[in-house]
């Protein structure tokens, strides 16, 4: 028991110390328990393998899919178009948003979710970015109280409950109390908030790609209108050169190149011949009228040059992308309009050195940027794999950001759909539903199995691994044991609203230092004895243990949740108990004052 003590101090004092990585700490804190014989090497290592942490790694992968297929983008522009210049009309819509998608993938996979669009709010509305993560992770933690999938704590109660004979909380009994927490914490974020957070933005943050489409038409096509016309069997055009193309019956078009048929390749001095294409630069109607009058079949796929008519959109997208040195694109002849070697990628423009090289072909050069259009398919697979260019941002990123609801969206929300109905009717176990929401999501091709892995948080997944052993190691020597029943015995007899207190501090405190399910492990049994003991109902007593260990706002440590929100908020250790603490006295209230009035002794 003093052995575990020790070694829980040395840990509280590495995390608040903040100089090595968390996940070091807690892997750290398990191979001591192992090292000094207070677990066995499979006690040591059991949270790695536990459900709850295999739950949250499936939640994450979840998540992934509501961002790579636009439907936190478009979740986001709800909020964005309804927020305007007002902050309160901000953390409102923020913080109801996140604690509605918290009832549904809890709270790790709602914050997971939501930080890429909280962090384009703040930019789009020029706020700090520590002014709005915080809130939305505690508004999280307040959500997880909407519903029993709202967090496995709530699962814990209920199950508790269930096995203590006065029956299991329904799906939608913690929405009693988890309103109240919702809106009491919304209000004091709104009162609160700008004094109590620090007004700090981090060294780097993610841009804002939201309204990519728009930026690159202004940098790339302000004068520019290139279509691509289809050499057909009948054209006049079939036979000459690219010099002999006579266009002087239609003075405003100009003749930018010709490319080979099913080829990338320019054609130069070459015979034009059926399937070949010619690069037009031009009015629209100009075009139409060229196109009819020599036989050519005006392209009118995807590939779009017009930013009214749709540069970026659920199938097509835009790529930026840089010529490095060395590359084997040096040298090579391009042109607006023309097709990639791949055939999959049309190149609408160049520049030099910030300046447009126009409609005609150029040499490219190091340091060139060009602006490719395909479809996404094609920009994932083709533009991060091809040495020869780099991309200034990720196909992949500009797609999350600038299009809503994009392709996938419908099955992922569908199997977001299924995994709730699971969870909720207890069909299957929590993480059987969570694995097979992530394993849907990659069989469907709605994300790679790269995606899935990269969507996990591995620093989350190891914290809250690496710290399991300890309250293991907690409950097994007797440690906590001891502490909870000094409480229960000085309260022992005494009002229950003392019990529901000393139970309250008991959570909170260590809910602060290990993680708040860990607790809550340590602490339900307790509560349920101490029901008996004095002879009142264990369903107030487990829903007052619920939302105490929801009160998890003390320290990043606390949560995951709190954790993600660390590095892109640019927060300190010392600055969550600030807007936590007065939080913490709204959970208080909850806790002793709320939940007796719903649930009687």
């Amino acid at each position: 028991m003093t052995t575990t003590f020790l070694i829980l101090a040395a840990t509280v004092v590495l995390f608040v110390w903040n100089r090595l990585p968390v996940e070091l700490v807690a892997v750290g804190a398990a191979l001591a328990l192992y090292g000094t014989g207070v677990l066995t090497v499979n006690e040591a290592m059991a949270g790695f393998g536990d459900p709850a942490v295999i739950l949250i790694a499936a939640l994450f992968v979840v998540s992934e899919g509501l961002d790579a297929t636009g439907v936190t983008a478009w979740a986001g522009q709800q909020v964005i178009e309804r927020v305007g210049e007002s902050r309160q009309r901000l953390i409102v819509l923020m913080m109801g948003l996140v604690s509605i998608l918290t009832a549904l993938i809890s709270v790790n996979g709602a914050v997971a979710a939501l930080v890429p669009m909280v962090v384009v709010l703040a930019l789009r509305t020029g706020r700090p970015t520590s002014q709005l993560l915080m809130p939305l992770a505690f508004g999280a933690h307040a959500g997880s109280m909407l519903a029993l999938t709202g967090t496995p704590v709530n699962v814990l109660v209920s199950d508790a409950a269930h096995a203590a004979g006065v029956g299991p909380f329904g799906f939608f009994e913690f929405t009693l109390v988890g309103v109240p927490l919702v809106v009491g914490t919304t209000v004091m974020v709104l009162l609160l908030g700008q004094r109590l957070l620090p007004s700090r933005t981090p060294d780097s943050l993610p841009a804002d790609l939201s309204d990519h489409a728009r930026t690159l038409s202004r940098q790339y096509l302000r004068d520019h209108r290139v279509y691509r016309l289809e050499v057909t069997k009948g054209s006049p055009c079939a036979g000459l050169t690219e010099n002999e193309v006579d266009l002087g019956s239609h003075p405003d078009l100009e003749l930018v190149g010709v490319q080979v048929a099913g080829e990338g390749q320019v054609l130069h001095p070459g015979v034009i011949s059926p399937g070949d294409l010619l690069i037009v630069r031009g009015d629209r109607s100009s075009v139409a009228d060229l196109a009819r009058a020599h036989h050519l079949d005006l392209q009118a796929d995807p590939f779009q040059v017009d930013p009214e008519g749709g540069l970026l959109n659920r199938e097509v997208g835009l790529s930026e992308v840089v010529i490095p040195p060395r590359s084997s694109a040096v040298g090579q002849t391009v042109f607006p309009g023309m097709v990639t070697d791949s055939g999959d990628l049309v190149i609408l423009a160049v520049q030099r050195k910030g300046k447009d090289l126009g409609p005609v072909p150029v040499k490219l050069a190091i340091g060139d940027t060009l602006l490719l259009q395909g479809q996404w398919g094609a920009l994932d697979e083709l533009v991060p794999s091809d040495p020869a260019v780099i991309a200034v941002d990720e196909p992949q990123r500009v797609r999350r950001q600038a299009v809503p609801l994009g392709p996938g969206s419908t099955p992922t929300l569908v199997i977001l759909a299924a995994m709730v109905v699971l969870l909720a009717t207890g069909a299957v176990p929590a993480v059987v539903a969570g694995l097979g929401a992530a394993a849907a999501l990659v069989l469907l091709r709605v994300l790679t199995t790269e995606q899935a892995y990269q969507g996990i948080s591995w620093t989350t997944v190891v914290l809250v691994g690496g710290m399991m052993p300890l309250s293991t190691a907690m409950t097994k020597t007797g440690a906590a044991e001891r502490i909870a029943t000094a409480l229960v015995d000085a309260i022992n007899g005494r009002s229950p609203y003392l019990l529901l207190l000393g139970l309250f501090a008991l959570t909170a405190v260590m809910g602060q230092l290990i993680s708040n399910m860990a607790t809550a492990l340590i602490v339900i049994p307790i509560g349920v004895s101490a029901a008996a003991e004095m002879g009142i109902s264990a369903r107030p007593v487990l829903m007052s243990i619920t939302v105490a260990a929801a009160a998890a706002l003390l320290t990043p440590v606390a949560t995951a949740s709190n954790l993600m929100v660390m590095g892109p908020g640019g927060y300190r250790f010392g600055d969550y108990w600030k807007l936590g603490l007065p939080l913490m006295g709204l959970y208080l209230a909850v806790s002793v004052g709320l939940v007796p009035l719903i649930w009687s002794f």
